[in-house]
């Protein structure tokens, strides 16, 4: 599967003519605004820390240099390390926009774009004092996006996500929402963003038989990979995963080695809410920070593209580990990995899913706020008989529904 195809599956950023198209008209229209207008103080304090450092300066000029000027490069946006803090910057009061065909819903991994698959690029937003500076810029973001100020997209012309395309396209019906409302009862932008399937929009598979491991989001399958070992080159073309790194080196690790890695992506439009694959007991619960906008230099020029880059992303970006002891004693440890790429990516924990605490199956167990998303969920060696159909990795699969059979589990000896 090309770059081109996980773009357009993930519904995150459209095709190149088309990001380009906005870009170009971003650039202009930011470049009418006001002079003196001046930038977001979380824009102007990651400005100060990169210019500051010499070597930050470097990265940060040279990742703009070593765009390519041949095509499809050769529109280039991106002039100078102020501009691209301007785009950035226009971007934090404003909401994403619906559109049918070129819908631009991650601005900052649009602008950002060609800058993280340079060699200068990989180094800039692998470190840790620009991970803080960006965290910085994007928690402005998402400030916004929670406030009623973003709700200005919740609209019924083509580009609102009231319009009948847009309805249609996320589905609207199977979601919990006031239609009387002139916001349809939401508060926010995010607040839309994680709205509620109806109860019964998305009913839990085998609810009595413990045996049946339902999917914990709302995704499409990504790769699943078996024989996961401790300690692995996630860094490289294959992107193999090792769990010391994916699991934040939680003490359960040994558990997992020569175990069962699934992972799928969420798509835009898609359900952000992550639910309980097996009844079970919360042993831990906790979030990792790590990356935004790092990418996999073993990808070459693919890297650009965020979601070929997700077996790395899972061991590098700020994410959540839950781990979850399931009652059926078949399956035991379970951990739950909801990954944010890109964005805001915020992942939030239920303020009830902590240690000791029982889920059911199919139960909430947090949620992400607005930006790409990835998912692992990860079983002990022996545990799997087989994988549900809809959850094997395939050319234009669609997303597995939440809740819904994911996998079988072996049977409990007797």
């Amino acid at each position: 599967m090309t770059d081109q195809d996980y773009k357009q599956r993930g519904e995150w950023l459209p095709g190149q003519d088309d990001l380009e198209a906005w870009l170009a008209g971003h650039a202009e229209r930011t470049a009418q605004r006001d002079p003196g207008t001046p930038w977001h103080p979380s824009v102007r304090r990651f400005h100060d820390l990169v210019t500051s450092d010499p070597v930050l300066r470097m990265y940060a000029t040279r990742m703009i240099e070593q765009v390519p000027s041949f095509k499809p490069y050769r529109n280039r946006h991106l002039t100078s390390f102020e501009q691209m803090l301007s785009l950035i910057d226009a971007v934090l009061t404003t909401a994403p926009e619906f559109s049918e065909g070129s819908m631009i819903t991650t601005p900052m991994a649009g602008i950002l774009d060609w800058t993280m698959g340079t060699p200068a690029g990989f180094a800039f937003y692998r470190d840790p004092r620009v991970n803080a500076g960006l965290k910085d810029i994007l928690d402005a973001w998402c400030s916004f996006l929670d406030s009623e100020k973003s709700l200005y997209v919740l609209n019924d012309s083509p580009t609102g996500w009231k319009s009948e395309e847009a309805r249609r396209a996320v589905g609207m019906d199977d979601f919990v929402h006031d239609p009387a409302d002139p916001h349809w009862g939401f508060t926010s932008w995010n607040d839309f963003f994680t709205r509620h399937f109806r109860e019964e929009a998305r009913p839990v598979d085998g609810p009595d038989d413990d045996r049946i491991i339902v999917s914990a989001c709302e995704s499409t399958p990504y790769k699943l990979s078996t024989d996961v070992q401790r300690r692995d080159e996630f860094w490289v073309k294959s992107q193999p995963y090792s769990l010391e790194d994916l699991l934040a080196n939680d003490p359960a690790v040994d558990q997992f080695v020569g175990g069962t890695v699934y992972q799928a992506f969420l798509s835009a439009l898609n359900y952000h809410r992550w639910h309980s694959p097996v009844s079970g007991t919360v042993v831990r619960a906790f979030v990792e920070s790590g990356t935004y906008f790092s990418e996999a230099d073993s990808e070459g020029s693919d890297a650009v593209e965020p979601t070929v880059s997700q077996g790395y992303l899972a061991h590098v970006a700020s994410r959540a580990v839950i781990l979850i002891e399931s009652d059926n004693p078949a399956i035991g440890l379970v951990a739950v990995v909801p990954v944010g790429m890109i964005e805001v990516s915020t992942c939030t924990i239920g303020e009830d899913i902590v240690p000791g605490h029982h889920v059911d199956k199919g139960d909430e167990l947090g949620y992400f706020q607005f930006g790409g998303s990835t998912e692992c969920v990860i079983f002990r060696p022996g545990v799997i008989e087989s994988f549900a159909l809809a959850a094997v990795p395939q050319h234009g699969a669609g997303p597995v529904k939440v809740r819904s059979h994911l996998a079988t589990a072996v049977r409990t000896a007797d």
